[in-house]
């Protein structure tokens, strides 16, 4: 059977919903193909407690912050039922007792937390904040720009480049150019010692240096994650603004899905594809693993790259030195999720009457120092799963009482770190006693956590890279370097969200503005083709 189309999306994760509901809201007949049962990817609601049908948990993605206005108005997402609790304030509980807790302004509690370990960090989180912003601000917005072709010596890529550069002249000079290279070059460690002085401090603020990232705070580049995880909005334009969407994150795809469909696209799920179908360089569709045809001139691949490059197409289509940077692409990861069904809201060491939201509405984070930290990441680099792990957790129900019975809650332990080589290699027993590490480190300042558990949910990289499509179990698709980014993201020459073939074009979050739940991709990668008047529209709907 062949089935012809416009367009044609391989993958239904979230990046590819956001293509697919551009393509058809342009007119184009479109198709999106996803392997699993539902869409959504990485960005997913489950039951995983047989026991609790109504028990609902994130499974690997967490938290909403970096997806554009501009999708969810475009998209109609409100209108759909797109909703996000946003959260304030951080809480990092301290061995022995006590701890950080963060909230807006330099009055009450922030403060307060804060000079417990040291004024002069007290004094000095507004000014670093501030300073972050600056960077943000022009940082953040190149997310929402298809990157020049550096290099290039065409003319049409030599203007992209000039006026990629005039873009974001305001505001800069040679001293917001230097914060800008040290963003880019400096570990997290060396950054925050910038500012602070507490042990303590510092390994709170690094955390952002590290989510998703096989590095230690202390690995050059890290500092640039530490900012990407800083620009965030969820329609109030806070900076690092984060927030849990209703109904869980697969509720996101969900709402982008009804979006697609709305504007005319075709959803097919159970349909993983096997290969490309290329003709003297062009792209004209794809098979099915069942045999089944889809015809279409464009063709835009949202999965892994070396699943979309190195899988459905043969090597002899592309140049050799393109495969070589897609073999090269560096996708390793040490994370562990965790997801916890609790049957009521455990104790607080440092908030006996648990009424403090500031702890259990924060993010919290286990992580009391930089070298800590660092420590724990040296273990799982030499092949151990840490013995003292990272963890960012929260308790979405706290905001989102759809996601458990009345009383019962979810919490969710987004951990770090394994060997990477667990992912082609799993350690059962390892991941296992690792994730026993988690939990003791949380029942130190959540006094009978284990005796609310009605069940966990522990997936390592082996389980992330074969249940989800993420290789290396990472979820980035690729990892945040500074040589994985802008111009380089994710080939040299490819950044445009184009491939070295005709008509087919990428959308992952591999791609410039992916990295975390943005849509980015697939928003650009629309207007890419737009551009290059790829999209052919048959009329039909």
């Amino acid at each position: 059977m062949t089935n012809t189309y416009d367009a044609i999306v391989v993958g239904g994760g979230h990046n590819g919903l956001v293509a697919a509901a551009y393509l058809a809201k342009a007119g184009a007949r479109t198709v999106v193909l996803e392997a699993r049962e539902k869409t959504g990817g990485a960005t997913d609601t489950s039951t995983p407690f047989p026991d609790h049908p109504d028990v609902k948990v994130t499974t690997l993605s967490y938290v909403m912050s970096l997806m554009p206005p501009t999708i969810i108005r475009d998209l109609r997402m409100k209108e759909l039922g797109y909703v996000v609790y946003p959260y304030d304030g951080v809480y990092a509980p301290q061995p022995g007792g006590g701890g950080i807790r963060s909230s807006e302004g330099k009055e009450g509690s922030q403060y307060e937390s804060y000079a417990r370990y040291s004024k002069r960090d007290a004094d000095a989180i507004e000014p670093y904040g501030e300073w972050l912003q600056r960077s943000a601000d022009i940082l953040g917005p190149m997310l929402m720009q298809i990157p020049p072709q550096v290099g290039s010596t065409q003319l049409g890529d030599l203007i992209d480049q000039v006026r990629f550069i005039l873009r974001f002249r305001k505001g800069m000079n040679a001293r917001q150019a230097a914060d800008i290279t040290k963003l880019f070059t400096m570990s997290a460690a060396d950054l925050l010692d910038e500012w602070f002085e507490s042990d303590a401090v510092k390994g709170l603020l690094s955390c952002d240096g590290i989510i998703g990232t096989w590095a230690g705070p202390e690995e050059p580049g890290t500092a640039y994650v530490l900012m990407h995880h800083s620009v965030g909005d969820v329609g109030d334009g806070k900076l690092s603004s984060w927030g849990f969407p209703k109904g869980g994150m697969g509720a996101v795809p969900e709402i982008l899905q009804r979006s697609a469909e709305s504007f005319g696209a075709e959803i097919r799920c159970h349909t993983p594809v096997e290969r490309m179908l290329v003709e003297n360089g062009k792209v004209r569709g794809v098979v099915s693993a069942s045999g089944e045809e889809f015809r279409a001139t464009t063709v835009v691949t949202a999965v892994h790259p070396k699943i979309a490059f190195l899988r459905h197409l043969d090597a002899r289509d592309l140049p050799d030195d393109f495969v070589r940077d897609i073999e090269n692409w560096k996708t390793r990861s040490g994370t562990v999720k965790i997801n916890v069904g609790l049957e009521r809201m455990p104790a607080w060491r440092d908030d006996p009457d648990g009424t403090d939201p500031d702890i259990a509405g924060a993010s919290i984070q286990i992580a009391p120092g930089v070298r800590y930290l660092e420590r724990a990441f040296e273990e799982a680099r030499d092949g151990r799963g840490s013995t003292a792990a990272f963890s960012e957790t929260s308790i979405p129900s706290y905001y989102d009482h759809t996601l458990a019975p009345e009383g019962m809650h979810v919490m969710s332990m987004f951990t770090q770190w394994v060997p990477h080589t667990w992912a082609d290699e799993p350690d059962a027993a390892g991941l296992e006693a690792y994730a026993d590490r988690v939990i003791d480190a949380h029942e130190e300042f959540m006094p009978g956590l284990k005796d609310a558990m009605i069940g966990r949910q522990v997936l390592g990289p082996h389980e992330m890279q074969e249940g989800w499509g993420l290789i290396g179990g990472n979820i980035f698709h690729g990892e945040l370097s500074p040589n994985q980014l802008l111009h380089m993201r994710t080939a040299p020459g490819f950044a445009d969200f184009r491939t070295p073939i005709k008509g087919l074009y990428q959308a992952s979050s591999a791609t410039h503005g992916g990295g975390g739940v943005t849509g980015i991709p697939g928003y650009q990668v629309v207007r890419q083709i737009v551009k290059d008047r790829g999209l052919k529209k048959s009329g039909r709907t």
